[in-house]
């Protein structure tokens, strides 16, 4: 009889290798299309729940981060000439070049102040590009950005074939990583704060110092994203940064569940699809994110913590002390 830990196991193989065959059945551009871009906002949503469902910190920077990631990579590899494959890891790099920014601000302040400054930074980089027209194109943006490439393989006349695989590898990657962090010592200690800062700082947890590193942490995944987000749709707008972009992710991670990293990778697929499905049907065109809503509303209502909480393999939440005591080691280390 399989245990919880080989059930999810198993679980996941069987997920990796049916997203490794979607391609294979699915010919239509434009179902890969959808599939790629919940890819994307998959990542961007888990990425985005280490800081608001596992550290505690009411980031809305995350977007921003993601942003960055676009231009950064739009930038580099039209402007500089460089290879699109770098330009993506640089955007990353850029991405949690910023969270540090973002951190400096944030990893002593509570509560709204963090959603206020966060929120501030995102139309501080807006105001940026936009006032930069010279070098990003302004409110009309950058076009024909270099996409990726492979000896041999044009990625422009495949289908979307590999645009697909890439990033599919792209979530994959990051979702391996980011249950490893929250998994690790550090993990425990940033949940520690979140469920209980006095005890946790009386085990000899740093604040500043595990709040700083998990912004970083957690940025530099959605720049990659937003560079590969850049690279795939060879557009760098500042539309990117707009409301509804922060509004939809940040659902993708309610809805999927907070302290979970599946969970909005999960919604991120849902959402996607029912928000792209409604477009396309004449009576729901215009009211689609109305309909988005209203499930939202009654996902949430039915499963407070979100879909996550009803997934039967969900573990829960460690006790604040439980994991404070495990995340104390890091004082020995």
């Amino acid at each position: 009889m399989l245990n919880l830990q080989n059930g999810k196991i198993l679980l996941l193989g069987i997920l990796i290798v049916a997203g490794l065959l979607v391609p294979v059945f699915v010919h239509d551009t434009y179902i890969r299309h959808l599939f790629i871009i919940a890819f994307i906002y998959g990542v961007v949503a888990a990425s985005w729940d280490v800081t608001l469902g596992y550290a505690g910190i009411f980031n809305f920077a995350h977007v921003a981060f993601f942003g960055i990631g676009v231009y950064a990579t739009g930038l580099t590899a039209k402007l500089l000439g460089l290879d699109p494959w770098l330009a993506m890891l640089l955007g990353g790099f850029a991405a949690s070049a910023a969270a540090v920014v973002v951190a400096v601000p944030v990893v002593r302040l509570q509560g709204v102040y963090v959603v206020l400054v966060t929120f501030a930074f995102s139309q501080l980089v807006l105001q940026l590009v936009i006032s930069q027209s010279q070098i990003t194109g302004g409110t009309q943006g950058m076009v024909r950005v270099p996409t990726i490439w492979l000896p041999g393989y044009n990625f422009l006349r495949d289908y979307k074939f590999g645009y697909y695989y890439v990033a599919f590898g792209l979530l994959v990657v990051t979702t391996i990583c980011l249950r490893w962090l929250v998994r690790s010592d550090f993990g425990l200690s940033v949940k520690a704060l979140r469920d209980s800062e006095d005890y946790a700082v009386s085990r000899g947890i740093p604040i500043a110092w595990q709040r700083l590193k998990a912004l970083v942490a957690s940025a530099f995944f959605p720049g990659i994203a937003g560079g590969f987000y850049a690279v795939y749709l060879r557009v760098a707008s500042p539309e990117i940064f707009d409301f509804s972009t922060s509004s939809l992710i940040l659902s993708m991670v309610l809805v999927g569940g907070i302290s979970s990293i599946y969970g909005p990778i999960v919604a991120a697929f849902l959402l996607t699809f029912l928000s792209e499905g409604l477009a396309n049907i004449d009576n729901f065109a215009e009211g689609r994110f109305m309909l988005v809503a209203a499930a939202m509303v009654i996902v949430l209502l039915f499963f407070p913590r979100g879909l996550a909480s009803a997934w039967p393999l969900h573990l829960g939440r460690k006790s604040a002390r439980a994991a404070a005591d495990s995340a104390a080691r890091l004082k020995r280390v």
